[in-house]
């Protein structure tokens, strides 16, 4: 297999049939040798977090997949901690979408005037660059279409998808005794221009709660999958 991609926490193939190899890493972001999902650099390697992304990560796709959700999942290997996944290309550079059902983090530090924290918010959509220099700048859904990265349509598709797949997640971590306040996907589009969620869905791109204190992402993994 031909190496693509060297990533933060996952490097990429090309496969023979056509599809892709991700390789799931026990790298994690962070800084001054603590681990930080919101860091853009490579913080330290944590033994078994590359296994557990990518459990997660199977499951979730599974759920979505089964709920006739567009993703570009095929199957996991937990023996080689990769997943063959379906070719995509990204919208521009990258785009990341963050799903909010609460009012926490960089949201109530942007409108923390008119709402308090805490609040419920109704599967709050918003969009996002992928651009370390900048700091992820926000971009409405005029801008993602004057610019030229996607068109309304592929925004409508997903919006709407990202509101059900942050309910399957939600859903799910309810059942668990766990509240989802907010997610982080990453979507791109097939040949057709369908748009269809890639990457992952793992602890460290999301903020879950547990009677009202806030999960660490490592023992979230420990949560979720407890027996």
């Amino acid at each position: 297999m031909k190496l693509v991609y060297t990533g933060k926490t996952k490097n990429v193939f090309e496969m023979e049939n056509g599809n892709y190899l991700l390789k799931f890493k026990d790298d994690v972001t962070g800084k001054d040798g603590k681990f930080d999902p919101g860091e853009n650099q490579i913080g330290l390697t944590i033994e078994g977090v590359g296994d557990f992304n990518l459990r997660m990560t199977d499951y979730f796709f599974g759920k979505i997949n089964e709920a006739g959700i567009r993703t570009h999942f095929v199957k996991a290997n937990f023996e080689d901690t990769t997943m063959e996944v379906k070719p995509a290309k990204v919208f521009g550079h990258g785009l990341e979408v963050i799903c909010r059902l609460k009012a926490v983090g960089s949201f109530i530090k942007r409108y923390g005037e008119y709402i308090e924290a805490g609040t419920d918010l109704p599967y709050y959509v918003e969009t996002t660059f992928k651009n370390d220099a900048l700091g992820d700048p926000l971009v409405t859904k005029d801008g993602l279409v004057v610019l030229g990265v996607m068109t309304e349509e592929q925004y409508d598709d997903l919006r709407d998808m990202t509101q059900k797949i942050t309910k399957i997640v939600a859903d799910d971590m309810k059942e668990k005794g766990l509240d989802l306040y907010d997610i982080k996907f990453e979507f791109g589009y097939d040949a057709d221009g369908k748009v269809m969620l890639i990457d992952e869905i793992a602890s460290g791109n999301m903020r879950v709660y547990k009677d009202g204190e806030y999960v660490e992402p490592l023992e979230l993994n420990k949560l979720f999958f407890a027996e």
